[in-house]
């Protein structure tokens, strides 16, 4: 029951559609653990993300120490929440006997990490009770082998032999986690000789082991939560740094010994940078700020008064998800992730009321993915891009009203005008919400209103962020129901496990930042760029944007990103394009990705839930995404559409922009007020494109091309054989 719904018995509220809609669904690989072993898993969870909040907001620690903690606190979790196998969520799985080879990978694995772990421990307990800082010198230089070799065995034990049972950690999870807690160990015990001689000839065999192993871990733990397209190319970066020497062009580079490549790997200019300073801060808040939003139920009100507002229109379904998933996508960071949890709603509706099953998919896939465009959250898209380019959040944060609502707005038109081609109508009226009703519940918006106001009079992002999420409890006493002691604990374990993923995810990314940062490969990329542009600038920037589209095929949008802003930003910015117009401009098309054929995983994940063809549905998102394809070269052209300039150009560009997605839209359906055929639909591709670069000339040939057109239609002019053919 929603919020909503329990008010309906009382208010008549009407029939509520949304019920834990923002609830997330267990993942193929990911337990569901029982009894003893469930409170102990939910107790590591409340204590993870309560030692988040309380540094951010109360007791700051050491840079380094506070990354650590948070990437083996991640690691420790994640193991023991995702198996390295798919699992059986049936009632009673039956124990497999285990085979002499399994029995000899977890002997080895717990001998090794045992090993190392009881070292690393001995040091620290020697610290702690008799403050001595170096420790017998057979500690550090026996424990890493051991260990290295404990951590493998363990990892192919996982692959070859994990239990399928959904209510059991398997015993190598386990050890996995212990090789975690001993490699931050080691790490922060040298933490400041470390600083000095990570990436150095100085660093040591130890520090190369503990590297190795973190290394090895982020790697199998992002397989587990984000499949293996992300390992796949941290693996070719990690290739490269070794394989310099023999390459060609200006993909060339020296080379570099393991000792060096992984101790560097392991400091602030790779797994410990960027993206794990913004993963342990902004991501993980906002993530509690949505856990706290699920936990208080006021996600089902934001659906469910998005559905009291338009379900009635025509294709109601469908654009209540365009507004309900891009909110929701907004919070919770994740394209796909945010299509299984809202799709499971919006898609059987939108097919119920006339859509295709693939546009059904498509919509939600298209919306979701567009969540992590709109402000002021941006799927946490506007903390990394703060954090790389030292533009203050809030300025990021207007720069990107304007294209997101032309995104959204698109996307709406191609809604409204599939519906009206199809000739469709909403849901009833008895099926629906009552909005009379629940607009007298419009203080559930209260803690996104918080956060803007927080936002915009100075606060920091942190503290504005936990002023939200407290807000969220508050406000849920004012509804049936109260966030009491169980319900925060909940929110609280719900946050960490909702942010495993994007704390692996950050640190695959930190490698191949780091591997970027060490080759230099980056720099010389922008130099190929340079060279490309002196041809012809646009042909550099739609190179910029394949690139960006390919890095983040596969990718969850925070590591397309961060990767795309290593490579090929700084060569937009030295071509001399803004900083911000540059980050944005990579940054639209890492997002979009996810609803790029062929690999396009919001896309396949709305398939999943439609029951349509994974390829054709990406395709029919690609349309129906089509504007943010589109919008980076608008705002390249016009830096007004980011909020740069006087008020009245700002106005010209939106309203010419606005225009011009309308006409995209019409173009890409066939209808502008009425059926049109492919010789017209292709004269309003080319005027809605006219109207990218906003200069006076072309929007007055777009605009006029759009008037004949529409004379056309309406037998003013002649030409109505050419408006008789349609899709």
């Amino acid at each position: 029951m929603s919020t909503t719904e329990a008010t309906a018995s009382h208010g008549d509220a009407g029939p509520m559609i949304a019920k834990g809609v923002d609830e997330e669904p267990l993942a193929t690989n990911q337990r569901a653990p029982r009894g003893r072993l469930n409170w102990l898993i939910a107790v590591l969870c409340m204590a993870y993300t309560t030692f988040h909040v309380a540094v951010m907001n109360l007791y700051p620690l050491e840079t380094w120490t506070y990354r650590l903690l948070h990437i083996a606190g991640g690691l420790f979790i994640g193991f023991l929440i995702y198996s390295a196998l798919s699992l059986s969520h049936e009632e009673r799985a039956e124990r497999v006997r285990r085979s002499p080879i399994e029995w000899g990978l977890l002997t080895v694995a717990a001998i090794g990490i045992g090993y190392g772990f009881i070292m690393v421990a001995y040091a620290w307990l020697g610290l702690w009770a008799a403050g001595i800082r170096m420790p017998d010198s057979f500690v550090f230089a026996t424990y890493g082998i051991p260990l290295v070799i404990g951590t493998a065995a363990a990892i192919l034990a996982g692959w070859f032999f994990s239990d399928r049972d959904a209510h059991r950690v398997y015993a190598a999870d386990w050890l996995l986690g212990l090789a975690a807690l001993t490699m931050m160990g080691y790490i922060l015990f040298n933490v400041e000789p470390i600083r000095l001689r990570a990436g150095t000839a100085l660093a040591q065999p130890a520090d190369f082991y503990a590297a190795l192993v973190g290394v090895a871990l982020i790697l199998e733990l992002t397989r587990r939560v984000a499949g293996l397209a992300l390992v796949i190319i941290a693996g070719i970066f990690i290739g490269y740094s070794f394989l310099g020497p023999w390459l060609p062009g200006f993909l060339t580079h020296r080379g570099y010994s393991l000792e060096r490549f992984f101790t560097y790997i392991f400091t602030d200019q790779g797994i410990l940078g960027d993206p794990i300073a913004v993963s342990s801060t902004y991501i993980i808040l906002f993530i509690t700020f949505a856990a706290f939003l699920q936990a208080s139920r006021v996600g089902d009100y934001f659906v469910n008064f998005a559905f009291a507002a338009a379900g009635g229109w025509r294709g109601g379904p469908a654009k209540v998800a365009v507004f309900a998933s891009g909110l929701m996508g907004m919070i919770n960071g994740t394209s796909a992730g945010n299509v299984v949890a809202t799709g499971s709603l919006t898609i059987p509706l939108m097919k119920k009321v006339g859509y295709p099953a693939r546009s059904a998919a498509a919509i939600e896939a298209t919306a979701s993915s567009g969540g992590q465009i709109l402000p002021p959250i941006m799927g946490a898209g506007a903390f990394i891009m703060a954090e790389v380019t030292g533009i203050p959040y809030t300025e990021i944060v207007v720069a990107a009203i304007i294209p997101a609502l032309l995104y959204f707005a698109s996307v709406f038109f191609m809604v409204d005008l599939q519906a009206t081609k199809l000739g469709m109508k909403g849901l009833p009226k008895s099926e629906l919400p009552k909005f009379a009703v629940l607009v007298k519940q419009v203080y559930l918006f209260l803690p996104i209103i918080i956060l803007i106001y927080t936002l915009f009079s100075g606060y920091s992002v942190i503290r504005a962020g936990t002023l939200a999420m407290a807000s969220a409890a508050v406000v849920s006493w004012l509804t049936p129901y109260k966030m009491g002691p169980v319900a925060f604990a909940r929110a609280l374990e719900l946050a960490a496990k909702m942010s495993i993923q994007l704390v692996a995810v950050c640190a695959a990314a930190g490698i191949i930042v780091g591997v970027i940062a060490l080759t230099g490969v980056g720099a010389r990329f922008s130099s190929l760029l340079l060279g490309i542009a002196e041809q012809n600038q646009f042909i550099a920037l739609f190179f910029a944007m394949c690139i960006s589209i390919v890095l983040g095929m596969g990718m969850p949008t925070t590591a397309a990103y961060a990767v795309a802003a290593a490579v090929v930003a700084p060569g937009l910015v030295q071509l001399g394009i803004p900083v911000l117009v540059a980050h944005f401009f990579v940054f639209y098309y890492a997002v979009m990705s996810a609803i790029t054929p062929p690999v396009a995983l919001a896309a396949y994940a709305g398939a999943g839930l439609s029951g349509s063809d994974p390829m054709k549905t990406s395709v029919e998102a690609f349309k129906f995404g089509l504007a943010a394809f589109v919008v980076p070269f608008m705002f390249f052209y016009s830096h007004e559409l980011l909020m740069q300039g006087a008020w009245y150009d700002i106005l010209h560009v939106v309203i010419s922009a606005s225009i011009g997605v309308y006409l995209l839209s019409a173009a890409v359906q066939g209808y502008f007020f009425g059926k049109i055929g492919p010789v017209l639909r292709t004269v309003l591709l080319i005027a809605a494109l006219s109207m990218i670069d906003g200069g006076w000339l072309t929007d007055m040939v777009g605009l006029g091309v759009g008037i004949v057109v529409f004379a056309i239609q309406k037998g003013v002019l002649r030409g109505r054989s050419v408006v008789r053919g349609s899709d």
